[in-house]
């Protein structure tokens, strides 16, 4: 059963049905998803979350949909990695890494929010699913409209990476590129939303969308045998994971399914574009938009339509900010690749790089347990490190080839890249 009461304004508390619209009519704050929780206290339980299907559905009670989902069949649960290599590297005693670059279909956490939105989208009636998206959103909307068998339309900047152009060209989507950055595309897709009357799922079915990013923080609690980490560090792009993440922690402990260990969460971003992270460490509520410059293409978006609620939920609970050069950011792609197997896009570059930082400054303590949230697959942006790769030696298909390539590699002349170098 749904226990949606209706959509509620975050700031003025006026309360609205469930439709496409985002922002409320009285003062123009941001909408969110209202839930009756004192109706679930019994009903939703650790039990009835185990007992549901292998995917992110299981959590369907504390998600926004009526009926049957409509795509996400085979999204989430995914890894939650214990990284042993990593910890010793960084000289931390419990580390876990939540590993959306391995969720289907498109390889990014965006499979969560697309899936909500899409059977959203169906049960309010909409035929055309549309987004402004930096590409990994293009991606899980294309995918998952296919599912779902809805035509869609997907808003990118003109310069995007081209394995997540045509990770989404794959499924048939009309693609559009807007010859600006995402700021730009964000700004014509509401204007679209409004004039079209298609679901944008990250414009006007954003109070629903949003919702799906709570499986993140849902999963993480529950494959860590209910509990919580005591800190959460988490890339920021436009803003909609790291509130929600709090969020499923607090509804989590809100119900009683988990111990409230007063859960920490922190904000990364790129140095190129770091409004957030700006804000947080200057002690500002307000977000001062940027021209974003960096390979972080994925986070890159200089005024992020949830900003303020990052700043408020790292205040909240009690964490912090913290930014990483491009620089850092691939050295950071290679430790982990190196150390964990584990390939990651821009993004999670900047969160194990940030988090280095975070935990070097002891603003998080070696001594307790922290989940590093890796949220999109490096395969698509193979652009960031072609350069930074020796290229393999090439020799003829012979025995005593080999044995040479293998003398010179004994002597230091054929030399493998060095881990962080």
């Amino acid at each position: 059963m749904s226990y949606v009461l209706g959509l509620k304004c975050r700031e003025c508390g006026q309360t609205y049905p469930q439709k496409g619209v985002h922002v409320c009519e009285l003062c123009f704050g941001p909408l969110e998803v209202h839930y009756d929780y004192a109706a679930m206290r019994g009903k939703v339980t650790r039990e009835s979350i185990q007992a549901g299907p292998h995917n992110l559905w299981r959590y369907r009670d504390l998600l926004p949909i009526d009926g049957e989902p409509r795509s996400g069949h085979h999204s989430g649960c995914t890894p939650l990695k214990r990284a042993r290599n990593l910890e010793r590297a960084l000289g931390v005693q419990e580390l876990y890494l939540k590993d959306d670059s391995a969720n289907y279909p498109t390889w990014s956490y965006k499979e969560r929010v697309v899936s909500v939105a899409v059977t959203k989208a169906v049960e309010l009636g909409y035929d055309t699913v549309g987004c402004a998206s930096t590409g990994n959103l293009a991606n899980s909307v294309a995918a998952h409209a296919a599912i779902a068998g809805l035509k869609a339309f997907v808003m990118i900047p003109h310069d995007l990476e081209q394995g997540k152009v045509l990770g989404s060209l794959i499924f048939g989507p009309t693609m559009v590129r807007i010859r600006g950055n995402y700021d730009d595309v964000n700004r014509l897709c509401s204007e679209i939303a409004d004039k079209y009357k298609w679901a944008v799922v990250n414009v006007n079915l954003r109070p629903f969308y949003t919702e799906g990013a709570k499986t993140y923080g849902f999963e993480i609690a529950e494959q860590l045998g209910w509990r919580l980490p005591r800190h959460t560090v988490c890339p920021t792009a436009g803003g909609t994971i790291l509130p929600k993440i709090y969020k499923a922690y607090r509804e989590f402990i809100d119900l009683g399914f988990v111990a409230d260990n007063q859960p920490k969460i922190y904000s990364a971003q790129a140095a190129g574009c770091n409004p957030v992270v700006e804000a947080i460490c200057a002690g500002h509520d307000l977000i001062k938009p940027q021209k974003p410059h960096t390979i972080a293409k994925s986070i890159a978006i200089g005024n992020p339509a949830d900003g303020y609620y990052v700043v408020q939920a790292v205040r909240h609970s009690g964490g912090w900010g913290a930014d990483a050069t491009d620089t850092e950011i691939i050295e950071a792609i290679k430790l982990l690749a190196r150390m964990e197997g584990i390939w990651t896009e821009p993004a999670g570059g900047a969160t194990l790089a940030a988090a280095i930082k975070l935990i070097a400054s002891g603003r998080i303590p070696r001594d307790e347990s922290i989940c590093l949230c890796i949220t999109g697959n490096g395969l698509k942006t193979v652009e960031v490190v072609v350069d930074q790769l020796a290229p393999p030696d090439s020799i003829e298909p012979r025995l005593e080839a080999f044995d040479r390539f293998i003398a010179r590699h004994a002597a230091g002349e054929v030399l493998p890249l060095a881990l962080g170098a």
